[in-house]
């Protein structure tokens, strides 16, 4: 029987199945696309997630492919300066197409040995006490102790499980594709930085290859958001918003996103589990999509390996709703605010004004980056110590080594400066480092395979049972 089937071959998907296979878990990402895909509607990795990249020592992968940029405007669109000091050592946000991501996770996970079907699309689900059937399209049925939904915004595992999707429908659409310009490159870039004074959701950016990634304000919201617009649609509503439509042609790919925004009741019914999209959905201002998905997808998968490797303890998978749901409800506000301060309305913009000067203040700008970044999310583990839930930064240790260079293989980690503490039966799921470490200034802290902060102190009980809470009986 398969472990896990994961539908869905985006990057929450890929990364799910690289986590789980780290773990010895059987795993079958089914896509139901035949290749890859072709377009990059996300462009970047946030802070948070060049982490975790480099947490599973993927990110020497990653940065051939991209740029790294440490500027601000991530918040509405407000233009200010990054803050210092930043708690990270990767404080720039990536800049990577989403088609690399996926490329790269895919090399990755089939390097792991993760079994990737394309072309298979689900159409049935049903569980019982021992496990799930999975219908396919083609007639196909396979069954697996767990299956976890990442197949996008319009899920078939969430409709299929009946879980509730409240939230808002779109109020405004936005048409985003990548095609080629007939004006000269200073024409079309005066003209954009004028329109975007007014409205921010206006750009044409270029691409290489003498291609520019072109968004524009829709015409109102399309009855089937399914159906791609046409060149004609871009043409219109660049002539209606810059006065020229810049002698648009030979789209690449053309597409539209709206501000819906909703949010799964359960991320967990029995069995079935959802993560990514199939979870949340919201506007993507801030450029929040894809790093929202692959941080659940690195929350969960240490947690639902531990579950079919039978050394889950009580609760522990359920944490995975606990923890993840208020961080995607947090995502979703941020965009609601967000797409109210880009709106070309006088009121919208007075307090977009004065959250313009707020932000000139290093705090609030600082709060607002470690929003957008997920470098300040802190899931709740009760009372305790200022790191406890908290995700810990890279630190050099005395010996010259990364600390996330030793969190490749997605073990728990037990980082002691006393020399006096065991993992106490756990050595099997624990790595046990003894280290005298400057940052943090702590006499021994209890990592999870996520990197978060699970216990700090210097006592053998304390430590043992926090052993036991998050990986389970010795």
């Amino acid at each position: 029987m398969i472990d896990v089937i994961v539908a869905g071959g985006g990057p929450t998907g890929l990364m799910l199945a690289c986590e789980l296979r780290l773990h010895g878990v059987r795993v079958v990402v089914l896509e139901k696309e035949s290749g890859p895909t072709p377009h990059s509607k996300a462009r970047g990795l946030h802070a948070r997630s060049v982490e975790v990249m480099d947490q599973r020592g993927l990110l020497e992968r990653f940065l051939p492919h991209g740029e790294k940029f440490a500027v601000g405007g991530f918040f509405a669109g407000i233009g200010t300066v990054w803050p210092d000091r930043l708690d990270t050592s990767h404080p720039y946000v990536f800049a990577v197409p989403q088609v690399v991501t996926e490329r790269l996770l895919t090399e990755r996970a089939v390097e792991l040995g993760v079994e990737i079907l394309r072309g298979r699309e689900v159409t049935g689900l049903r569980q019982d006490a021992d496990g799930v059937d999975v219908a396919l399209a083609d007639g196909t049925r396979l069954r697996a102790r767990y299956a976890v939904g990442c197949d996008g915004g319009r899920s078939t595992v969430r409709k299929l499980l009946g879980v509730a999707f409240p939230g808002e429908p779109a109020t405004v659409e936005t048409l985003l594709g990548e095609m080629r310009i007939g004006v000269a490159p200073e024409t079309l870039a005066a003209v954009v930085a004028e329109v975007h004074k007014t409205h921010k959701r206006f750009g044409a950016v270029p691409e290489g290859d003498g291609l520019y990634r072109v968004i524009v304000p829709a015409d109102g919201v399309s009855e089937d958001r399914t159906a791609a617009p046409t060149l004609d649609d871009f043409k219109r509503q660049l002539k209606a918003f810059a006065g020229t439509d810049f002698g648009v042609h030979s789209p690449r790919w053309l597409s539209r996103f709206g501000d819906a925004t909703r949010l799964a009741e359960h991320y967990r019914v029995g069995r079935v589990l959802l993560a990514g999209d199939a979870a949340h959905i919201h506007p993507p201002t801030g450029g929040q999509g894809l790093n929202l998905g692959v941080q659940d997808a690195f929350n969960l998968g240490w947690k639902l390996a531990a579950e079919v490797n039978g050394r889950a303890p009580e609760g522990l998978l359920d944490s995975y709703h606990a923890e993840r749901h208020p961080v995607a409800a947090a995502v979703l506000d941020n965009t609601r605010a967000q797409m109210q301060l880009m709106s070309t309305e006088p009121g919208p913009q007075a307090v977009r004004r004065l959250l313009a000067e707020l932000m000139d203040f290093e705090e609030v700008n600082r709060h607002l980056i470690e929003k957008i970044t997920a470098i300040g999310v802190r899931y709740d583990l009760g009372e305790g110590h200022e790191l406890l839930g908290r995700r810990m930064r890279d630190t050099e240790l005395s010996d010259g080594r990364r600390l996330y260079a030793l969190m490749h293989t997605g073990r728990g980690l037990l980082l002691d400066r006393t020399g006096r503490l065991s993992v106490d039966g756990r050595a099997d799921r624990v790595d046990h480092v003894v280290d005298v470490v400057a940052d943090p200034d702590v006499p021994a802290a209890l990592l999870r395979p996520d990197g978060h902060v699970a216990w700090v102190g210097e006592d053998q009980q304390g430590l043992s049972d926090a052993l036991g809470k998050w990986f389970g009986a010795a």
